[in-house]
């Protein structure tokens, strides 16, 4: 078994992804979030000196607000 770690979230925030992922065959929302987060860093390692120009953090906003984050 992998060695897990706890990672806190505001409540409000797991509430809404709880309800969010209902009828989507995550089954839960620790499932969900480490789904997202493998998702984001699959391209790669990310660096200390990795930053985001505009676009990337437009579109980032863009997909949270699509997600229901925003």
């Amino acid at each position: 078994m992998k060695e897990k770690v706890t990672l806190k979230i505001p409540k409000e925030l797991y509430v809404r992804l709880k309800s969010s992922i209902e009828n989507t065959g995550f089954s839960s929302v620790t499932e969900f979030v480490t789904f997202v987060m493998r998702t984001i860093v699959s391209g790669g390692a990310v660096k200390d000196s990795a930053k985001f120009n505009q676009t990337e953090v437009e579109e980032i906003r863009k997909r949270l607000k699509t997600l229901g984050y925003m």
